[in-house]
């Protein structure tokens, strides 16, 4: 197999934070958190790039001389619910790539910050093969939770779970997690339900290593999707049909930990303490002030 590709998801409405954070600049000379990704995938052997976006935001990645993908609301099997205005979520976002994609490649968000040896694991990962390009066995670049939380506010974060070898048993969304006084963290699961979390619990932040066997999967997993009744308000997450293959044995996945640090955007008030990390990365030679002379 060639090199991989990176597929960057950045159709989001960044609704908490009140606007496209994709596109806020953050580094020291105006980089936005998706040029510090595509620096940290090329330096690991990734090279093309694909950005699945909105229409709107087309125009502000053309720059980085990617291939842009709209992620369209029609783009599925029927009429559209009424009233729905918002994408489809991330899952159905890697589905809009796949006419670009005919090799191994990872996934990642395009407001997030995941350092350079993250994308080192998933670039190790796919050169292995584990199996060829029709193989169903991928990865996930995980973090630890106590590291991925908001001093503004609840978080929510896809918690996995993974058996004494390393490979994913389950996958659940947990929302509005925070921390409480007595040093753990609390959430609830998708029913409402109180759910109590380790702060050393690995949560998926959407690095996903994959071959081209992923588009299948999350094809019948969005198609199971919109037979529920809840289809037209909720999203069709990578975690749902990844997990839900894992259960039904058509998928597995490699649960790998990273040296890296994450960061990241999910309230307006996160933004000056991802500004300092960067300057400091910077400062410290890990980045050059300008990502593209």
């Amino acid at each position: 197999m060639g090199a991989p590709a990176l597929v960057i998801l950045a159709a989001g409405v960044g609704s908490r934070y009140g606007g496209p954070k994709q596109i806020e600049p953050v580094g020291p000379a105006g980089a936005i958190l998706l040029d510090y990704s595509i620096y940290d995938a090329r330096r690991a052997g990734f090279e093309a790039v694909v950005v699945v976006t909105r229409p709107e935001l087309a125009t502000a990645f053309e720059r980085i001389g990617a291939t842009v993908v709209i992620q369209r609301l029609d783009d599925v099997p029927g009429p559209v619910p009424a009233g729905r205005t918002k994408p489809w979520g991330t899952g159905h976002a890697v589905l809009a790539a796949a006419p670009e994609v005919d090799g191994p490649f990872a996934v990642v968000n395009a407001d997030d910050f995941y350092g350079r040896d993250a994308f080192t694991r998933a670039a190790e990962f796919l050169a292995a093969a584990h199996g060829g390009a029709g193989s169903g066995t991928f990865a996930n670049i995980a973090y630890p939770l106590r590291d991925t939380l908001s001093a503004a506010g609840g978080v929510n974060r896809a918690v996995c779970r993974a058996d004494a070898d390393g490979w994913l048993e389950s996958v659940e969304e947990v929302v509005d997690i925070r921390r409480v006084d007595d040093g753990t963290y609390a959430g609830t699961d998708p029913r409402g339900r109180p759910v109590l979390l380790a702060a050393d619990a690995f949560v998926s932040m959407n690095l996903w290593a994959f071959t081209p066997a992923v588009f299948a999967v999350l094809r019948r997993g969005f198609a199971e999707f919109l037979r529920q009744a809840s289809a037209g308000r909720s999203e069709f997450l990578i975690s749902h049909g990844i997990g839900d293959a894992v259960r039904r044995g058509e998928a597995r996945v490699r649960l790998l930990g990273t040296h890296s640090r994450w960061l990241g955007v999910t309230y307006p008030d996160d933004r000056p303490r991802v500004e300092t990390a960067l300057r400091q990365l910077v400062a410290a030679g890990e980045y050059p002030e300008r990502l593209w002379q």
